[in-house]
């Protein structure tokens, strides 16, 4: 195989034309062609996030999302309910923590999604909290969160919800509007199929009424700016973009405005119950709960004597097929497998008639063909 096949959460294999798109000459950031491009991708952007908000691009990773997140919405002491189960769930507490906002931690069990219940007990009892961060889909363990049900709960309080989609957008049901977001973050290189490096976020007039009261804690991620040069004519950022990165975004989006979001989280969802179904036709464990399963990655717990590097180190290095390793106290005791973007049967039927010989070269007993057959079945 002359290039590795990415079955990771993000970034994966992303379609040549999208590839081809970067390779465009690079335009004037301020000059007409340029913001005409930005506006068009801005606006696909909305229709994705299902919202009629206004969307705008960030040249930087999903974590810049996250940061823009926070820190244009807390002042000092702010109350941040932060709902945490995986790694991302984490990471949005720190940057709570990191501009100085009161962290209120709901702790949910790796492997288990949050219960909507458990939000509105303790919105009961804190009235002063003034955000609610989730993630949607947590890649670290493979679990989506109900994101409609906590936002029907957010639909009685003032507090702000904010919401990760990095892993989720275009691969799972994200309604901004319908489901009570008030601010939406995702990146390029998961469910869209773009390269790394970009992150959008939109935001509806409840979050930008707080917003334009805050004296952000953030430059170079000052929504505030972003707004400003955005309303330009013609439209533009406040600092230099990623100029091939925005050709790139405004390929990938088209190419899932093509396909249609609906049937393209259609797919997302058939590639994961396959998946599913490929990993117990192998007598293996999957790692989250049943009612709390991804529809952007899988996480398998490690089958017994079977190291992480034996079994993603053959993968990667005999049969060109990169998987994911666990993170934190989970590293070595599950890999990830991610069946988003582009992925379908021809790349999980590789990688499953792949991942059977490894396991079977590492002494495991398994019947060959038995992941790959249940796969398939699946398809049917």
């Amino acid at each position: 195989m002359d290039e590795t096949l990415l079955m990771i959460p993000g970034p994966t294999n992303v379609p040549r034309r999208v590839l081809e798109a970067m390779s465009a000459p690079i335009l004037n950031h301020r000059g007409v062609e340029f913001g005409e491009i930005l506006e068009d991708t801005n606006a696909m952007m909305s229709e994705v996030f299902q919202t009629n908000n206004e969307s705008y691009l960030l040249t930087g990773s999903g974590t810049s999302g996250m940061e823009a997140l926070l820190a244009n919405v807390l002042e000092k002491d702010d109350k941040v309910l932060n709902i945490v189960g995986g790694k991302f769930g984490e990471r949005l507490m720190q940057l709570t923590e990191t501009f100085n906002g009161q962290s209120i931690e709901l702790t949910v069990p790796w492997g288990h999604a949050v219960n909507p219940d458990d939000v509105k007990k303790i919105l009961e009892e804190n009235d002063d909290i003034k955000a609610v961060t989730m993630v949607h889909n947590e890649s670290s363990t493979a679990v989506v969160n109900p994101l409609k049900e906590v936002g029907n709960v957010l639909k009685d309080y003032d507090a702000l919800f904010l919401v990760d989609t990095v892993s989720s957008l275009a691969g799972d049901d994200v309604k901004v509007d319908e489901y009570n977001v008030d601010a939406c973050i995702t990146g390029s290189q998961k469910c869209l199929a773009a390269p790394p490096g970009m992150a959008a976020i939109t935001i509806n007039d409840e979050a930008w009424s707080v917003i334009d009261k805050v004296d952000s804690q953030t430059y170079y991620l000052n929504m505030k700016k972003y707004r400003k040069s955005g309303d330009k004519k013609p439209s533009q950022t406040p600092f230099t973009p990623s100029v091939s990165l925005v050709y790139a975004m405004q390929e990938a989006l088209s190419i899932v405005l093509e396909e249609g979001l609906d049937e393209r989280i259609k797919r997302h969802a058939l590639g994961a119950k396959a998946t599913r179904s490929a990993v117990k036709g192998l007598g293996l464990e999957l790692f989250a709960e049943e009612n709390a399963y991804s529809n952007t990655l899988t996480a398998i717990k490690m089958p017994e004597g079977v190291t992480d590097s034996d079994l993603r180190g053959t993968m990667r290095n005999k049969y060109g097929i990169e998987l994911a390793g666990g993170q934190d106290h989970l590293k070595g005791n599950v890999f990830r497998i991610g069946h988003m973007g582009m992925t379908g049967l021809n790349e999980l039927s590789m990688t499953f008639a792949a991942l059977e010989m490894t396991l079977k070269e590492l002494g495991q007993d398994i019947e060959l063909g038995s992941g790959v057959v249940a796969l398939e079945k699946a398809y049917l």
